[in-house]
């Protein structure tokens, strides 16, 4: 083979991983747009009167997921199963934010915290790396910590909105979440620099509930509160 064909066979080879690219692009922008959708009918829980349609704005949210799940299954026939982490960087953003989003939505419904095989089946993938496009544990540790910096501004909402014991429970959780996090040993750095963010999260939940204590306003959750 010359230098001529050998380069022009380099070329032919880019080409094609280009194309590849684009079209997971294509499909990764529509998961984009549909998340900013959830997104925007769960931050509409943040208002004053948002509570009270907290079970509505949820089911909303699962009509979309649906979405989710036909653009995911329309990435899986982009590229080569095995050549997941090859493209992984294209949609891990976005992979994060819908699994904020699962755990969001599970969290508003019964306050617990969302598995990965839970959010894995919310988004219509795998858990197992064997087993195909899959949520990576790292991903999900990721939409689990966005998740808590949204549980902190929905706790000073909560006051705003006159529910004095909400703030509570989302302080208890917040510290069983940063209790388990702390078992963990990170090495990623993105991962391990939004756990630090977990630490003020935990702050500004801290000073709500002191604040609701000094005015009389703070009742111990109710144990069967507790998720």
């Amino acid at each position: 083979m010359s230098v001529t064909e050998m380069f022009s066979y380099i070329q032919g080879f880019l080409s094609a991983d280009q194309d590849v690219r684009e079209d997971i692009r294509k499909v990764v922008q529509m998961l984009e747009q549909t998340a900013r959708e959830i997104l925007t009918v769960l931050q509409s829980v943040h208002q004053p009167s948002g509570f009270k349609e907290i079970p509505g704005k949820c089911a909303k949210a699962r009509e979309l997921f649906c979405t989710v799940r036909t653009h995911i299954s329309d990435l899986k026939t982009k590229f080569p199963v095995e050549q997941y982490y090859r493209f992984h960087e294209h949609w891990r953003f976005v992979l994060q934010r819908l699994a904020f989003l699962s755990a969001f939505v599970v969290y508003l419904e019964s306050e617990a915290l969302v598995t990965r095989e839970e959010v894995a089946q919310i988004l219509g993938i795998e858990v197992l790396r064997e087993k195909g496009f899959h949520l990576d544990v790292e991903d999900y540790l990721a939409g689990v910590l966005i998740m808590a910096s949204e549980l902190s501004r929905l706790a000073v909402n909560s006051v705003t909105a006159g529910d004095y014991n909400r703030p509570l429970r989302i302080s208890n959780f917040i510290n069983e979440l940063d209790s388990g996090f702390r078992l963990l040993n990170l090495k990623n750095d993105p991962l391990r620099k939004r756990y630090d963010g977990l630490k003020y999260d935990v702050k500004k939940i801290e000073e709500v509930v002191y604040d609701l204590s000094i005015r009389g306003l703070a009742k111990e959750p109710e144990s069967g509160l507790d998720k």
